[in-house]
This record gives structure tokens, C-alpha cells and sequence, in this order.
């Protein structure tokens, strides 16, 4: 394939070569095969989805009050009823509308917690029949609390045995602060024990005094695991005094803990008890970024007890970071791309990612021309080729099974 007239984000126009799924030169002469002209519009690397929550996707349920607490209620009286079929169709169909939307990668939680395992069973199916059209990695994620329930943490090794890629875990869940420090303990060891990563959720509420990030932070460092733990919504940070702020996290940063925002969704879950002004809901990426902590940006949820809305295009997801954070002058826009881009492939531990010789031929060919427009308009990727194969056009067609097939915004 050759990829005619792209431009990259450096400002550069090249001509891309790709030869057995790979990136072999820039600007090499014409070939027959197949050739697609950019017309000097925007080819980007893919997007990275860090968190999303496949075995609830496309559930039409009705939370109330819009809050996080309700929306565990629902998923609680819920999930012990659903099929394996069921689980797999809407999944795989939110993972096809987010292909055509320009994410390859896609990190989602399972909730092991539902004893019978059908939810991880069912995700562990469909990384397998969506792989070559994305990268899924699963996260047995306790929804209900690794100590809540008697058998819990026997839960969560089971999943990892079966073939769960990280450890979950969700500390501001467990009945006491004791079990939650616990948790992020038994949590760590768990993923050391099978050369793991952690992935969690971290503080995920309004509440000031919740603060098992700095717990997190210290048995990271304090069992060698630097780089291999990952934070996700943190939205207690958001309440924290900026004093505190100014303590931890350069704790976090040497920690190596990745953060994963999800504004979406924390924005609309969280301040739900505040009268005004609302607390906004996020944790704050300018700041985690001055310290030099690794954000990236999490989906979360589509149409689920927690979200009402969604569309699995990251951009959307991005333009509300953007916003909430204020990260609106011209070079915060255009630097912004990496919280979807080049940050998720560090969490992701990615080495051949972007676009350069010898990498995997991963990209998106774009009809804006730049970052910027990009933001303004948050078009579907006229093109998105996943190892020198395009599998998708114009938002509304993946290439899946061998036949191209219309993208369902949700399951008939």
C-alpha cells in the first residue's frame, strides 16, 4: 500500500510505503499496489481507549438520579442475568463502532465479581474474534470490592488464571479504609505473582477524603513495581486541597503510576450531590502533566446504568478533557492529541507505535488538516489501517470477517 500526500503531525508531507504490515520508507517511488491519496490531510497514529466497560455496553437501563452509586445498584441487580450470547453481541458491536471511529486499542474491565464468570468468559471470547480488527486487553475488575464478599479475592485469581490481562481493583469500594489499603496490597502481589499489570479505580467520587492514590503510590514503589500500575478516574482529586496536591503527586510521578481520566463520564457521574458552583469531576491533567505523570484518557462507558449517551469516538472524550481543564490555548490543543494517542501507548507498553520506519502500519488518515480542526469538527478517520489493512471507512464501515459491514450504533 502506498499512503500519497500525508500530512504527519510534525507538519510534514510524505508519500508512506507499507510492505507486509509494516512502515518501510517515506517518500519511495510509486508502486502498483493499492495507493490512497491523503491530499495532504492529517495521518495520524490510532487511538487508545485505557478504560471502557464492554460487558455493559448497549444495556438499556434507566439510572435515575445519575448517579455513580445507582448506577452500581442497577449493574448489581443486572449482570447475574445476562447470557453469554447477549454479553458477546453488544460488545462486539460497541468494539466495531469504535474501530470505525479510529481506536485499535482498547482496555476494558470485566466484573469478576459476578460469580459464574459468564461476563469474563464472554470478553475473553470476543478479544478473540475481534483481533483483527483491535487489541483488547481485559482487566478482572472487582466491582463490588476484593473484601466486600467472602471469595472475592479467589475470584480475581481465577480470572487471571483463565486469561485475564491485569489485575483490577477498586479500594474506595471496601466496607473500611483497612480493607481498601488491603486490597491495593493484595492487588499488587496478585499481578507480581503472574507478571501482571494493575489497573484500577481509584477514588472514584466527590469525596475529599478519599485517598488511596498515595496508598497506591507507596506499595508501588514499595514492591518494585514502577510503571506497571494504572489509576483509573481519580476524581477525588478533583476536591483535594492543592497543598495536598503539591505533596503526592510527584509521589505518583516517581512511582511511575499511569492516570486515566474518563471525562465523559466523570463529569456526568460526579458533583451529583453539590449544589453550586459543581465540582467538575476530573482530575486535573494540566497539573498531573507538570509533574510528569503519564495521563491518558478513558471512554469509559456507552449506554450503560452509568452513561445515558456515547458514541466510542475518543475525540469526543477528548474535547471534554480539553474543556474541563482549560487546555485551550494553541499549544495545549495540538499537545493534547497524545492524551489518545502516544500516553496510551505508554500505558499500553507499545513499542512500535506511530509513524515511522519499521513500525507496525497502524494510522489514520483523517480529513482535517490539522489537530486543531481535528478537535472542532471530530470527524470519523476517512481511512483506519490496522497493520497495512484498511478496516475501516468514513465511520460507517468496518472490515470484519471478510465482508464489509454497516456500523450499528447499537445491537438490533
Amino acid at each position: 500500500m502506498l499512503i500519497k500526500n500525508a500530512r504527519l503531525l510534525d507538519g510534514r508531507i510524505v508519500n508512506i510505503y507499507i510492505e507486509d504490515g509494516i512502515i518501510s520508507c517515506f517518500n519511495c517511488k510509486e508502486h502498483d499496489e493499492e495507493i490512497i491519496d491523503a491530499e495532504n490531510h492529517l495521518v495520524i497514529p490510532p487511538y487508545f481507549n485505557m478504560h471502557f466497560h464492554l460487558d455493559s455496553v448497549f444495556l438499556p437501563v434507566l439510572n435515575k438520579s445519575g448517579t455513580l452509586w445507582e448506577g452500581i445498584k442497577i449493574w448489581k441487580d443486572v449482570k447475574g442475568k445476562l447470557t453469554e450470547e447477549d454479553v458477546i453481541k453488544r460488545a462486539v458491536t460497541a468494539v466495531k463502532l469504535m474501530v470505525a471511529q479510529g481506536t485499535l486499542w482498547i482496555r476494558t474491565h470485566v466484573d469478576i465479581t459476578e460469580k459464574s464468570l459468564t461476563l469474563l468468559h464472554s470478553l475473553l471470547k470476543v478479544r478473540e474474534e475481534v483481533k483483527e480488527i483491535a487489541d483488547i486487553q481485559i482487566t478482572a475488575f472487582p466491582q463490588d470490592g476484593i473484601y466486600t464478599d467472602k471469595g472475592n479475592d479467589e475470584l480475581l485469581r481465577k480470572a487471571i488464571q483463565l486469561g485475564a490481562d491485569n489485575v483490577g481493583l477498586i479500594p474506595h469500594n471496601e466496607i473500611t479504609r483497612e480493607d481498601g489499603v488491603r486490597s491495593i496490597k493484595f492487588a499488587i502481589k496478585l499481578a507480581k505473582e503472574y507478571g501482571k499489570i494493575v489497573d484500577g479505580h481509584i477514588d472514584e467520587t466527590d469525596d475529599p477524603n478519599s485517598r488511596f492514590l498515595e496508598v497506591l503510590a507507596k506499595y508501588t514503589l514499595e514492591y518494585n513495581y514502577e510503571g506497571k500500575v494504572s489509576a483509573g478516574h481519580v476524581t477525588a482529586m478533583h476536591s483535594w486541597d492543592p497543598a495536598y496536591r503539591y505533596r503526592i503527586l510527584p509521589i505518583v510521578a516517581r512511582a511511575g503510576i499511569h492516570v486515566i481520566p474518563n471525562p465523559l463520564v466523570n463529569v456526568s457521574l460526579q458533583g451529583r450531590f453539590d449544589n453550586y458552583p459543581k465540582r467538575r469531576g476530573m482530575a486535573p491533567i494540566k497539573e498531573m502533566l507538570s509533574y510528569g505523570i503519564n495521563v491518558a484518557l478513558g471512554h469509559d462507558c456507552i449506554m450503560d446504568p452509568w452513561y445515558p449517551l456515547g458514541s466510542g469516538n475518543m475525540l469526543h472524550v477528548l474535547f471534554m478533557a480539553i474543556h474541563l481543564d482549560q487546555m485551550l490555548s494553541p499549544d495545549e490543543i495540538i499537545s493534547s492529541i497524545n492524551l489518545i494517542t502516544y500516553n496510551g501507548a505508554k500505558v499500553w507498553s507499545l513499542k512500535d507505535y506511530g509513524i515511522n520506519i519499521g513500525n507496525r502500519a497502524n494510522l489514520l488518515i483523517m480529513a482535517e488538516d490539522d489537530v486543531i480542526d481535528l478537535l472542532r469538527f471530530m470527524s470519523p478517520p476517512l481511512y483506519v489501517i490496522k497493520d497495512g489493512k484498511v478496516v475501516a471507512k468514513e465511520g460507517k464501515l468496518v472490515y470484519f470477517k471478510g465482508k464489509w459491514e454497516k456500523v450499528l450504533k447499537k445491537p438490533v
